[in-house]
């Protein structure tokens, strides 16, 4: 099948990578392509590389690239407007685009034109919010099949309908889609062993870290992570802390935004890493720091979900607290028994990569794709 796989970026990795990388914005959008999917940000090219693999065509489009949007229309004669050509990437002040890109100028056509181009058989859009409905109707009609995945807050029905079948790493979203009309199936995130090989051997001198972003969505663990703020040598890494009280704990172990294989090297590096899940995730584990984590060997602690052990062995692959109380404890026991925590470690990312790769994750949705195209 010809498989185009649809993505948003989040803008301040955008900013942060072209400002990395002077210049890159003058080349062809193969060579920008390859640069951002060589930086492994979300799931880069983990999909797509994948698939191949299995036979599949598949393409990867970050829509709400500016600059690598703006090489594509140049190169494929797309009138694309010189004012969205110009529009430096700070523009975009949320990773919740799907209603931004459709007021820049430009940007919505040019998608609209890929697709087209592409002539896909799967449209799979990992961002619900990106087309409007109105613009998802029309490529309906052209696209055997429009897929969906989703790990975070659902938006608007009106962009949910459109979509034949939505995927989602929620196990209580599937029985919520499925009450709205929308074919749904329980389908897991993972880790790209690839990681592993880009990174190399990486030295463990972080002894504690916590590596996410804050906010709206994460708002129930500000006091957790203020407490191990307080209480333990915890170092913080990701974006967001500007939403922090100035007297936060957290500002002065704050140590800056990490992306794509900057934060895979910070959470390699650390003996032990602190997981937290978004609000909407309910009582069930579904983030991708719990790939992302045991995947690159770091210890993992995190909050106790309902289906955690159906992903780990809890207790021998990963360790989970209940309260603030109980992760600061865990903390302090585990740094003075490295050893144990050194052999959590090992077994967790073992775990990882034998069961939650992201090779053996495009076998299920091989599967998947076709029996529903």
């Amino acid at each position: 099948m010809r498989i185009a796989i649809v993505d948003t970026y989040y803008p301040a990795f955008l900013a942060a990578f072209y400002r990395r990388h002077p210049g890159l914005d003058s080349l062809n959008h193969a060579e920008q392509l390859r640069s951002m999917l060589d930086a492994c940000f979300g799931t880069s090219d983990f999909y797509s590389r994948h698939l191949a693999a299995l036979g599949h065509d598949a393409v990867d489009i970050i829509a709400n690239c500016m600059p690598l949007q703006s090489a594509w229309a140049r190169e494929h004669g797309v009138r694309f407007s010189r004012l969205a050509a110009r529009l430096p990437q700070r523009v975009y002040r949320t990773p919740f685009v799907g209603s931004l890109i459709g007021r820049l100028p430009g940007l919505l056509e040019v998608l609209v034109a890929q697709i087209r181009s592409f002539r896909p058989d799967v449209l799979y859009c990992q961002d619900l919010s990106l087309i409007p409905d109105s613009v998802m109707k029309v490529l309906r009609r052209e696209v055997r099949l429009v897929v969906g995945q989703i790990a975070c807050p659902l938006p608007p029905r009106s962009f949910v309908e459109n979509y034949d079948l939505i995927l989602t790493s929620f196990p209580h979203f599937v029985d919520r889609l499925r009450a709205m009309g929308v074919r749904s199936e329980y389908f897991r995130i993972g880790f790209d062993q690839r990681v592993t090989e880009l990174l190399g051997p990486v030295q463990k001198s972080i002894d504690v870290s916590f590596v996410g972003g804050l906010s709206r969505q994460h708002d129930r663990a500000i006091a957790l992570l203020e407490t191990l703020a307080r209480e333990t040598n915890i170092l913080f890494f990701g974006y967001g802390a500007a939403i922090l009280d100035p007297a936060s704990p957290i500002w002065c172990r704050h140590r800056g935004e990490v992306w794509g294989l900057d934060m895979y090297r910070t959470l390699a590096g650390s003996r032990i890493t602190v997981n937290r899940h978004i609000n909407v995730a309910g009582s069930f584990a579904n983030n991708m720091r719990l790939y992302e984590a045991t995947g690159v060997g770091a210890m993992l602690i995190t909050d106790n979900k309902s289906n955690l052990s159906e992903l780990f062995s809890v207790g021998r692959e990963v360790v989970v607290y209940d309260s603030p109380a109980e992760a600061v404890a865990m903390i302090e026991y585990y740094e003075s028994h490295p050893g144990e925590a050194a052999e959590i470690a090992r077994a967790g990312q073992a775990r990882t990569l034998r069961e939650h790769t992201y090779a053996s994750r495009m076998h299920e949705l091989d599967a998947i794709l076709r029996r529903h195209v």
